[in-house]
């Protein structure tokens, strides 16, 4: 085995479905952990639901049941997404609410308390007496002091988008029973941030290869003074304090959920039957770990969980964090509050997921706010994978079932222009490789769409229908030198388009190959399956009229 490779991706708050937004800045991570994985590297990609928190408290409220039915069901459905529909590959995808997590949770806990970086102290906070309990942040709505909003939470303004001062908010109100709340002290644990100042600067200064907003945004963040930060909340669903005396409280999800990574590596081991497996990826200083989230988590990547990991001691902090900025719907932000968005089961309900996946990674929010535009979509698909992809592969391989269905034989002697276009693929290996690991997903793609426009371009120069009828053995020379080039795309692909290249390698009766240029032996086509279906200008008038009508 190569290195060993950890992909954290994001997990999403289980309070509601997922839309394109929260998948663009996931997508990522399976891209990093195929790739890998073709390397023949150990990759361990985990990531799971955020089953704890206010929003999935104020949700359940809403409906009258229990935060676990909420956080359960969404959990069902966001592993069905990812797992079946989008054909990520987590090595295990679990959820907050899992005894294990507790468990890992409870215990850095401790391990901070103990050694002081962990404290008790009192503040204020607004309490319901009506409701006869403390108010977390988003059981508290009123008028944004900043632009007047009149149903601004009490952590954050939805339609200016700052984050809230609880007490600076007007005309507060408890969210649940509408009465004014009133402020008293309470005692909460605070992480002593504060007291590793210095040593996180330095962790961001010397990092390598981070997307570059998370680097301005953390080292920005740090050089105005890390404050510390409350780590529990007044509330009853969460990870309990393990602590006698705190029975009302729960430690708040941006300190626990950071650590589900941790956890979901442990709870992996366990399932693997060596429970000290994780050991491999978190106590090795040769181990790579990549974090893959939206801009909105950098805080909690680059700052918070690099703090507790260096309190606690003896733990792999992150090497590589690739923070995505955000994606847009028709030129407007997503919103739940208001319609405006595509759900993700809904999406993988009508189209393929393939299409999706190239259309978030080739034309997603890297370094820039992207856009996600339903007529780009199937220009894109019906264009570029189709058109360009599609048509390569499928003229090609069906041309050389037809006419040779024996299968054909790799000789030297081609076309020149052929010699090149092999150097070309056999380069890009080399080429998409080293974008990949630095994060670089569009201009990988880009690298491997170059081969595939190249190739259909040589196609049609060398017409081997015509050149099959005067010189049926240069013919074949060249045919087989495109089809070793579509089989270098099966595995070019696969991190990219997976579900794509099960059916490329179907077709060419190929097994499992490393991220190399491959074997010139003998080439065989099979059954072919056509790569993509035309996306008709109906399917998507449907989509844009669902928009319309919200």
């Amino acid at each position: 085995m190569g290195k060993k490779v950890l992909v954290a991706a994001a997990w999403p708050y289980a309070n509601g479905s997922l839309h394109l937004g929260h998948v663009a800045g996931l997508i990522g991570g399976d891209v990093l952990a195929r790739y890998y994985r073709l390397k023949g590297d150990d990759v361990l990609f985990v990531s799971g639901s955020d089953c704890h928190g206010t929003p999935i408290a104020v949700e359940a409220d809403k409906q009258g049941v229990h935060p676990s039915e909420i956080a359960n069901k969404y959990h069902a459905e966001f592993s069905d997404n990812f797992l079946n529909g989008l054909s990520f590959s987590y090595d295990n995808y679990t959820k907050t609410t899992t005894d294990n997590h507790r468990q890992v949770v409870q215990e850095m806990f401790l391990k901070l308390y103990q050694s002081g970086d962990i404290y008790i102290k009192e503040e204020e906070l607004p309490y319901c007496s009506h409701c006869q309990r403390f108010l977390p942040d988003r059981y508290v709505e009123g008028e944004c002091y900043i632009c007047g909003f009149s149903s601004a939470r009490g952590d954050q303004c939805d339609n200016c988008g700052n984050l809230m001062e609880t007490k600076k908010l007007k005309n507060p109100k408890c969210k649940t029973c509408g009465s004014t709340p009133e402020w008293k002290t309470t005692e909460h644990f605070f992480l002593k941030l504060s007291a590793w100042q210095d040593k996180i600067l330095k962790f961001i200064e010397d990092s390598f290869a981070w997307r570059q907003n998370a680097k301005n945004f953390s080292r920005e963040f740090v050089a105005q003074g890390l404050l510390d930060r409350a780590i529990t909340r007044d509330t009853e669903w969460g990870v309990p304090i393990p602590l006698d005396g705190y029975e009302s409280k729960r430690i708040y999800v941006w300190f626990e959920a950071v650590l589900g990574y941790l956890s979901a590596s442990k709870e992996w081991a366990k399932d693997k039957g060596d429970e000290n497996l994780w050991q491999d990826f978190w106590q090795n200083n040769e181990a790579l770990h990549y974090y893959v989230h939206g801009k909105d988590n950098i805080p909690f990547h680059a700052i918070i969980l690099p703090t507790i990991l260096m309190s606690y001691g003896n733990l792999h902090l992150p090497d590589r964090i690739i923070s995505s900025e955000y994606l847009n719907l028709e030129g407007k932000q997503f919103s739940k509050s208001r319609g405006h968005a595509v759900w993700l089961k809904d999406f993988l309900a009508e189209f393929d997921s393939d299409t999706l996946r190239y259309y978030l990674v080739s034309n997603g929010p890297e370094s820039s706010d992207a856009n996600f535009s339903w007529a780009d979509y199937m220009a894109k698909t019906n264009n570029e994978l189709i058109g360009n992809f599609g048509n390569f592969v499928f003229r090609t391989l069906s041309f050389v079932k037809k006419n040779f269905p024996e299968g054909l034989d790799f000789s030297e002697n081609i076309d020149e222009r052929l010699n090149n276009f092999l150097d070309l693929t056999k380069n890009t290996f080399t080429e998409a490789g080293e974008e990949i690991e630095l994060g670089n997903f569009k201009k990988a793609i880009r690298s491997v769409f170059k081969i595939i426009e190249d190739g259909n371009r040589l196609l049609n120069e060398l017409a081997p229908w015509t050149m099959i009828k005067t010189d049926k053995e240069k013919a074949a020379n060249n045919l087989a030198a495109f089809v070793l080039v579509i089989k270098s795309l099966a595995i070019l692909i696969e991190p990219f388009l997976p579900q794509t290249s099960i059916k490329i390698k179907k077709s060419l009766l190929m097994e499992d190959l490393k991220w190399q240029f491959p074997a010139k032996d003998k080439f065989i086509v099979g059954d072919l399956e056509v790569l993509y279906q035309k996306i008709e200008t109906e399917k998507i008038d449907k989509q844009l009229n669902k928009l319309s009508q919200n």
